[in-house]
């Protein structure tokens, strides 16, 4: 892998829709950069400092969210002259997201009291009362064409059916849960996907015109589903739970093919591969290296802190079942509870999903969905803070909050370390084409890119294996 040096950050790091530019905030500005040289494009200065960062699907404009204000000012790439302000005044503004046409920008107030959506072309707005959750709760259509608005009133839960290109409503209906958590249109625009709050295990499918296709209650007297996700082919959609367990639903009988549970002990017979990050001392042979009295008590004082960050490698060993997985008990005392699953997401061709069980926090799992298997685990050192697939292909990249930066592939994986001094990656983002990686420390970013070998150095390693065999 190929890294670029470090630079400072304050705040939310992005790449825009189409991978040409990486809008960073820095305190109260906005720098934005080219993704290939690094170099700055357009350079905005906010009022105060910038708390989010969304782009439009176009890649056009830029909006920032100043909750501390609270405000949200756009800006346009293509005329820096341009701006946007938009304050709710007292309502305030907890959340805001931009329409699929790049030219609306929705903003929920504070205490869920309405959302509203202000269009850039003409200054109208539009509202819609009683929002269920500011970050939450809104989803789009695929083509653009539609947006599901969770509302609640009269202690009853609603989805209302907007039009993107009118902002009418369409349709409400009323939907079955008793706190609903979230809402998500399904890859081909066929169904909506509500499930309830943790209190109460209940996921419910509806078609577009209200009609509800599919109940689905895995247990009940348990706390109940934690995340959700779509497959991208639209197949499958997997719901993680505090019980560590992912139902897989299909999109046929939406009935439940699957369930992959999260077992604290691996044991056989598994068809899974085991990787668990060790340490990768140097071998250096230094037994006729004479060292001066002063340079070794320098070396004791602090050299081998200094030595540890900036010197030590990891590496995966393959580890045979049976294994016992680290866990950690959950506080029965505090709300929220660390268990579950946390972290779930598909590869792009829908053949993988990797899952952290939050009681788990340093195994990662990745099942098979075409083997309905484990297809591996890997066990870290750390406490798994992010991971991302890559776009194009079934590879996935995550981090510990350490110097190192892990990858796994169906072929295999591996630990690269980061070549940047006191850089610890805290969290990472693919860009939508893939060709390369935003990594963020506490105060500072860079961009890796994997570097592909030559197409002759391709064929030579084809003809080398196909005389090995």
């Amino acid at each position: 892998m190929e890294f670029t040096e470090a630079y400072k950050q304050t705040g939310p790091c992005c790449f825009s829709p189409d991978a040409r530019y990486l809008a960073v905030a820095v305190d109260y500005r906005l720098v934005v950069r080219d993704v290939v040289s690094l170099k700055v494009v357009q350079l905005f200065s906010c009022v105060d400092k910038i708390s989010f960062l969304d782009w439009a699907p176009d890649s056009e404009y830029i909006l920032c969210g100043l909750y501390k204000r609270p405000m949200v000012q756009a800006w346009s790439l293509s005329q820096p002259d341009w701006t946007c302000k938009i304050d709710e005044g007292p309502a305030g503004i907890a959340y805001a997201r931009w329409s699929p046409d790049s030219r609306h920008i929705l903003t929920t107030s504070e205490f869920q009291l309405r959302l509203t959506v202000w269009s850039l072309v003409n200054t109208a707005c539009v509202h819609v009362q009683w929002p269920k959750h500011a970050s939450r709760g809104v989803s789009f259509t695929k083509d653009g064409k539609f947006a599901a608005i969770c509302t609640r009133r009269d202690c009853k839960d609603y989805v209302n059916l907007l039009s993107c290109h009118s902002w009418e409503i369409m349709s409400v209906f009323a939907v079955d849960t008793v706190d609903l958590a979230g809402v998500e249109w399904s890859p081909d625009d066929s169904a909506i996907v509500v499930w309830d709050s943790l209190l109460e295990y209940k996921i419910l499918i509806y078609s577009p015109d209200g009609r509800c296709l599919f109940k689905y209650l895995a247990y009940e007297s348990g706390l109940g589903v934690k995340t959700v996700a779509w497959s991208p082919c639209g197949q499958f959609l997997a719901v993680g739970s505090y019980d560590q367990a992912v139902r897989t639903l299909n999109h046929l009988t939406w009935k439940t093919f699957a369930e992959f549970t999260h077992a604290a002990s691996i044991r056989n017979p598994t068809n899974s591969a085991i990787f668990k990050e060790v340490d990768d001392p140097w071998q250096l042979d230094m037994s006729e290296l004479c060292l001066s009295e002063g340079f070794s008590r320098n070396m004791q004082g602090n050299g081998a802190e200094n030595g540890t960050e900036r010197g030590s490698r990891v590496k995966y060993a393959v580890m045979d079942a049976p294994i016992t997985l680290p866990s950690q008990k959950p506080a029965t005392d505090k709300p929220n509870p660390k268990q579950g699953i946390g972290m779930l997401s598909w590869s792009s061709d829908s053949h993988y999903f990797f899952t952290r069980n939050d009681n788990m926090p340093t195994a990662l799992w990745i099942w098979d969905i075409c083997r309905l298997e484990l297809a591996a685990v890997l066990v870290q050192k750390d406490p798994i803070r992010a991971a991302a697939w890559d776009p194009n292909c079934p590879r996935l990249v995550f981090c510990t909050e350490s110097p190192h930066l892990y990858m796994w592939t169906p072929s295999g994986s591996c630990c690269v370390n980061v070549p940047l001094p006191n850089f610890r990656v805290v969290d990472l983002k693919w860009n939508s084409d893939g060709s390369c990686l935003l990594l963020k420390d506490r105060d500072s970013f860079c961009c890796a890119a994997i570097v592909s070998p030559l197409p002759e150095e391709e064929a030579d390693q084809s003809d080398d294996s196909s005389e090995d065999e």
